[in-house]
């Protein structure tokens, strides 16, 4: 099939290419390289550098793979993503976030393109009474960054109702781990992600870690999130290409279910390297667990974690080290 992965030089756009490319698909990727970097794009995926804002750009791109036959699908990988930033500049969320895919389902419909698959996110459910999560929850968000996440997927929704468009929208926490090939991975300055950070401090890249928080009512004291490796997402948005083409749409969870807390994290680091941390004090807005259910993954793709936490801890390791080693 032909696909195109918007946001594709992304971390978990560029390893859903790898996965669409080793099952044979034709891939297009469209991606503005603010965030991704041309590197991570597969050698054998088409490539056009273009902001999904530029409805010029887009549209072009659009119309140059879609002349004889339309995309059997679109991947949405590009958005804001960073929570903070989204409350200190909630303007730029919303432009990028909500006008950036209006533009993007308008350019979709115009060239007949009816199969959509977003990357949302679990934070538009924001605080849980039960920290366990499922597509019936009560939608909260907590930040611009979730709010505008909600307001894609309910766009998402108008539009398949009124121009005969399909979409599957699939909402996770934290995604981490890197390709089995160490070819690609997340690599960027100052990461706020509680893996790599971890990693980091292992290896010595960071000098210490300070968990936030150790009386939580948790086994250990400490938070319990959902880590799930970058790889079994993207082959969650494989799958997901043939409940589209049964003219489905669903919105889906992809959680682990159970999650690890931040001592669990690093106790599996541990075992590889010594981690110098210490504990300090709460986050304000931190709850004690919160976790996706992927009771409707398994129900509708056959889709739960394929891989755990010792899988995403070496592979996140076994990329940080080669990163290091390069720099």
């Amino acid at each position: 099939m032909k696909i195109c992965v918007v946001g594709g030089a992304g971390y978990i756009g560029s390893h859903t290419v790898y996965e669409l490319i080793d099952a044979g698909h034709r891939v297009i990727v469209i991606d503005n390289l603010s965030n991704g970097v041309r590197s991570a794009v597969h050698s054998k995926a088409s490539f056009y550098n273009a902001d999904i804002t530029d409805v010029c750009a887009l549209d072009m791109a659009f119309k140059t793979e879609c002349g004889a036959e339309p995309f059997d699908a679109v991947m949405h990988f590009a958005a804001k993503i960073v929570v903070p930033e989204s409350v200190e500049n909630p303007s730029l969320y919303y432009y990028n976030n909500v006008e950036g895919t209006r533009s993007l389902l308008d350019v979709m419909v115009k060239n007949r393109c009816k199969n959509i698959i977003f990357s949302s996110t679990a934070a538009v459910y924001g605080e849980t009474e039960t920290g366990v999560c499922d597509e019936k929850t009560p939608t909260k968000p907590a930040s611009p960054y979730g709010e505008t996440k909600l307001a894609v997927e309910k766009m998402i929704g108008w539009f398949a109702k009124a121009y005969g468009m399909n979409y599957c929208v699939f909402r996770y926490f934290n995604v981490a781990g890197a390709h089995s090939s160490l070819k690609i991975g997340l690599w960027r300055e100052n990461m706020t992600h509680m893996i790599p950070a971890v990693v980091e401090t292992a290896i010595g890249i960071r000098d210490r870690l300070i968990i936030f928080g150790s009386d939580y009512d948790t086994l250990d004291g400490t938070c319990v999130r959902d880590y799930i490796h970058v790889s079994d997402i993207a082959h969650a948005h494989l799958l997901a290409i043939d409940l589209l083409q049964k003219n489905r749409s669903e919105i889906i969870n992809l959680g682990s279910s159970k999650g690890f807390s931040v001592k669990e994290v690093i106790d599996e680091v541990s075992k590889r390297h010594f981690v110098n941390f210490e504990y300090g004090n709460r986050r304000m807005g931190d709850v004690p667990k919160i976790v996706a259910s992927n009771r409707k993954a398994k129900e509708l793709l056959g889709w739960s974690p394929r891989l755990g936490l010792a899988e995403i801890i070496n592979s996140d390791l076994a990329f940080r080290q080669k990163m290091a080693e390069i720099g």
